[in-house]
C-alpha cells in the first residue's frame, strides 16, 4: 500500500480530532475477515519495530549479572535484576505483577532463563512478558534500543488488530511511517492465516475514527 494513502489517513485523523487537555495516543486498527480469531489457530499476534518511538519509549528490563548487567545499565535498561533478586521477587506475587505492569519487554542472561521460568513464569507468561534470552555475543545496547521502538499487537476474539503507532504530538511524517510499518507487519500475519484486510481505521484516544478502505 502506497505511503501517500497513509499520509492521507493521518491528515483525515488530524482534521477529525479535537484538542484535549492531554496528549492523545494515535491508534491504527486493521479490520480483517476470513480468519476465525476465536479459535487458537486463528489468533493473530506479533510485534513491530517502528521507525519512530511511538510517544513513550517501551520500558525494558534485563535479568543479568556481572558484565552483562553492567553493560545493560550503561545501555539504559530501565531495570536490571540479579539472580538473588529473581528469587525474592518469586516469593511475592504482587511484586511480580507490578514488575510486569511496569515493563513492556524483558531480556535475560541465558543461564537465568530456567530460574526465571520457575520463579516468575506463572505471572510473566500469561502477560506475554517472559524474557527473550540474550546471546553471549549480543549487542545489548542495540537490543534495548530496538525494543524502545517496538510495539505489540494482538487480535483474540474480534475481527480487528489494533496497535498504538504514536501520539498526536508527533509530526505527520513520523505517524505516516509508523502507520505503514505497523500495517505491513499486521498484514503479513493476516496473510499467513489466509485472511484478508478489509479496511484501516485510525483515531486518537478521544477522536472520531477515520477509515481507509
Amino acid at each position: 500500500m502506497e505511503t501517500e494513502k497513509f499520509a492521507e489517513l493521518v491528515k483525515k485523523m488530524r482534521e477529525s480530532s479535537k484538542k484535549r487537555n492531554f496528549e492523545q495516543a494515535v491508534e491504527l486498527s486493521v479490520i480483517i475477515r476470513g480468519v476465525d480469531t476465536k479459535k487458537p489457530e486463528g489468533r493473530i499476534s506479533g510485534e513491530v519495530f517502528l521507525p519512530h518511538v511511538p510517544g513513550r519509549p517501551a520500558r525494558v528490563a534485563l535479568f543479568a549479572e556481572g558484565e552483562l548487567a553492567r553493560a545493560g545499565r550503561e545501555a539504559g535498561a530501565d531495570s536490571v535484576i540479579s539472580r538473588d533478586e529473581i528469587a525474592k521477587m518469586g516469593a511475592d506475587r504482587k511484586l511480580v505483577k507490578k514488575f510486569a505492569d511496569d515493563h513492556d519487554f524483558t531480556l535475560a542472561q541465558a543461564d537465568l532463563m530456567v530460574l526465571i521460568g520457575k520463579s516468575l513464569g506463572q505471572v510473566l507468561g500469561p502477560r506475554d512478558k517472559m524474557p527473550r534470552p540474550v546471546p553471549p555475543t549480543a549487542n545489548i545496547r542495540g537490543m534495548i534500543e530496538r525494543l524502545r521502538k517496538t510495539v505489540k499487537f494482538r487480535a483474540k476474539d474480534q475481527q480487528a488488530v489494533s496497535v498504538k503507532i504514536g501520539v498526536e504530538g508527533m509530526d505527520d511524517q513520523q505517524l505516516t511511517e509508523n502507520a505503514r510499518a505497523a500495517f505491513e507487519a499486521i498484514k503479513q500475519k493476516v496473510d499467513e492465516k489466509k485472511g484478508e484486510v478489509v479496511k484501516l481505521i485510525m483515531k486518537t484516544t478521544m477522536g472520531k475514527p477515520v477509515k481507509m478502505v
